[in-house]
């Protein structure tokens, strides 16, 4: 197997030569640099699935029941170490190209510790959202330092292979060389691609990620999250395809009854990793944690509703059920919010309710940047946003990890106050009860414990879990007692986004799928129960009609064509269309579903005065609405600010002079500012009180 790719090369009169032995290593790679690359690439993949799978005798495993697929993903390896025929430090090249997908797939093992959902290219999207969490441990002060060793010294590795490694001494043609690149990556691999898929070696989508990824290789599977993103076009798409599918539901659609006048506020809830304990085969529990959620489940409309992701991706379920699109449409760990939706505005139930008379309206005790929330909604069509740094949050999870969910009760109630000429649509989401789960007990009383599980570590987990469900099931009913109080027609709909990070399998419930969930809901004006299982992406829309809203593209069209023939057909072609197409849709009423100016919150931050205490060297703002995330500027300069509470904030007097101006920003991750509140002109202290002061804080620095 002679390597054709060497030419001459003028000799290095400065490097010094290397050893007989090195050189004859050396020399045998690039004699038989095919063959051995083709044995690393193996090798390569097999620890990748090591890595990943955090277990040999699975890896043992994909090898022998995937075999061509294990092939498959040597082959793409394979084809990036073709790359090191265009450099003379081939050695160099060849551990780089190695590391890359060495470092993948330990990226991949320590995501998979974490959650259910594999590492897929749009993870990459999200650094800036995990470095925003910073009350958030998920990794480990002694796996952040053996991450951080480990890559100086692989740097210190390539550094010093970059200087002293060998050089290839041969000529390179520089004209073959990027032929055979090309023909192997625009027609080798796509070919191979092709057939693997056609023939089931590999899949072109993955109704189940996470299997999708155990099944046929990280390798694959990542790299088909690079190429395959987005939608691809429908083979049939067409401006005649489009028109055929609006007239058909156009000719069943039925007409709403309501109007703004008498239409019900729709809130529209997702609870966080929330599942009925009740559902799990294996756990038994004394006592019901979640009366509340059986009890409206009981009396009023619900079933299971199937969601795309499983342990992760809370931002894809948000997305179906906002928008009635199918996330099935989309490539391998896409996450529109993080992609399409960045640019493109999308209709979903901001903008279809707006267009009702509604005022649109959500709610999430966590970060507004999270996801890219703030911009996702915005491209949605809702008015506001309420997201945790509008939020005088108090109370935190048993970790300090998360916010608990009872202040969502108040702040889904204050977008009802915030518009009371109007009906309103809020979607709210909680937090409380996201993971990770703790193996070490937290709990000072374990109020509803678990049993039937024999490891006690995950017994604590479920310890957990399942008293943080228990603090859900308060958040539902506080908000149910609420309304009850309210003389307003409401409906309510509450929906488990997917199943908590517990390494769950199909076996594990008695749904038999876990891509299951369930839905509750309430109402206060006798809508009739009618208890169904449905895809979330059908959730809002099957929740309009029993309210007497038919409106919207997509959410018309779930309602009269869930029972085609080409049900599935035409809805992809419908999404593609709204998102990537022409909008052919559009083409009669026009584009009715605008983005909007989002403002967060749905109350004003207040400055009402300004007062200096000469007992402790500080100038404190009193005013409404501040929380953990206001921050105080003078003449538009950001100062150090301390929270008091909701009404009270305090700067030192050194960072302020007479006569400046003041106001307080609220500020989310990155220092966006999310809202500005008055401004408001100090008046200082005289010049015997500001002495004072600084006497009084700096007796009480050199005290501490």
């Amino acid at each position: 197997m002679k390597q054709f790719f060497h030419i001459k090369k003028k000799p290095n009169k400065e490097k010094k030569p290397l050893s007989p032995r090195m050189q004859k290593i050396c020399d045998i790679l690039n004699k038989y640099s095919l063959l051995f690359h083709a044995l690393l690439s193996l090798f390569i993949v097999f620890v990748v699935e090591w890595i990943s799978r955090r277990n040999f005798g699975s890896a043992v495993g994909f090898i022998t029941k995937h075999t061509l697929a294990y092939f498959y993903n040597a082959f793409i390896v394979f084809a990036s170490f073709m790359f090191v025929y265009l450099f003379r430090r081939r050695t160099f090249v060849r551990v780089v190209t190695a590391s890359f997908w060495m470092i993948l797939g330990i990226i991949n093992g320590c995501i998979l510790s974490n959650r259910v959902t594999p590492f897929g290219y749009t993870d990459l999207k999200c650094i800036s959202d995990l470095l925003s969490m910073t009350n958030t441990n998920y990794f480990t002060a002694t796996q952040a330092v053996i991450v951080v060793i480990g890559l100086a010294l692989l740097l210190t590795v390539l550094v010093t292979m970059f200087i002293k490694g060998p050089k290839y001494k041969g000529d390179i043609n520089y004209i073959v060389i990027p032929v055979s690149l090309c023909a192997v990556f625009f027609i080798a691999i796509p070919v191979t691609t092709s057939a693997a898929q056609s023939t089931n070696v590999v899949a072109s989508y993955y109704s189940n990620l996470a299997q999708g990824y155990q099944d046929y290789g990280f390798v694959y599977s990542f790299s088909s999250s690079v190429v395959d993103r987005g939608m691809s076009k429908p083979e049939d798409y067409s401006e005649e395809e489009i028109n055929q599918i609006m007239a058909d539901v156009a000719s069943q659609k039925q007409q709403t009854t309501v109007t703004a006048q008498d239409a019900p506020n729709v809130i529209f809830v997702l609870l966080e990793s929330f599942v009925d304990p009740y559902d799990y085969n294996f756990m038994t529990l004394e006592k019901d944690p979640i009366p509340t959620f059986h009890m409206l489940e009981k009396n009023f409309t619900t079933g299971y509703c199937t969601v795309p992701v499983v342990g992760a991706g809370t931002a894809n379920s948000e997305f179906e059920a906002l928008t009635g699109m199918s996330m099935a449409f989309f490539g391998t760990g896409e996450y529109p919010y993080k992609t399409t939706l960045k640019e493109t505005k999308c209709e979903g139930a901001g903008s279809v309710f707006k267009n009702l008379g509604y005022a649109t309206h959500a709610v999430h005790n966590n970060g507004g940047n999270f996801y890219s929330r703030v911009n996702a909604f915005s491209m949605m069509g809702f008015d506001t946003f309420t997201s945790k740094e509008m939020m005088d949050i108090t109370s935190w999870n048993p970790l300090g990890s998360w916010a608990s969910d009872d202040i969502l009760v108040s702040e889904t109630i204050k977008t009802l106050d915030a518009t009371p000429n109007q009906p309103d649509f809020t979607y709210t989401i909680t937090v409380g009860t996201h993971g990770d789960y703790p193996k070490e007990p937290v709990l000072d009383v374990v109020n509803y414990p678990v049993g039937g599980i024999d490891d006690e570590e995950v017994t604590n987990q479920w310890n957990y879990y399942v008293n943080q469900l228990h603090e859900a099931d308060n958040f539902i009913a506080g908000l149910i007692s609420e309304l009850e109080k309210r003389d307003e027609k409401t409906i309510v709909v509450m929906f488990g986004d997917h199943l908590p990070t517990m390494g769950l399998t199909d076996e594990d419930m008695k749904s038999g799928d876990i891509y299951k969930t369930k839905y509750i809901t309430w109402n206060n004006f006798g809508v009739e129960k009618k208890d169904a299982d449905l895809y979330l992406y059908q959730l809002l829309a099957s929740t309009m009609d029993s309210i007497g809203i038919h409106e919207g593209t997509i959410f018309g069209y779930h309602q009269v064509m869930m029972q085609s023939e080409n049900y599935m057909h035409d809805l992809e072609a419908l999404q593609y269309d709204l998102l990537y197409g022409e909008r052919y849709a559009y083409a009669e009423s026009g584009d009715i579903y605008p983005a909007t100016d989002i403002v967060m919150g749905v109350q004003d931050v207040v400055i009402n005065s300004i007062e200096n205490s000469l007992e402790d060297g500080c100038v404190y703002l009193h005013g409404t609405n501040f929380t953990n995330w206001s921050k105080v500027y003078v003449d538009d300069a950001k100062v150090t600010t301390t929270y008091v509470d909701g009404n009270t904030l305090s700067i030192r007097v050194q960072d302020i002079e007479d006569g400046a101006i003041v106001t307080v920003k609220q500020l989310g991750s990155s220092n966006t500012v999310f809202r500005v509140s008055n401004e408001v002109e100090y008046v200082g202290p005289t010049e015997e009180e500001l002495s004072q002061m600084l006497e009084n804080e700096s007796t009480e620095t050199e005290s501490y």
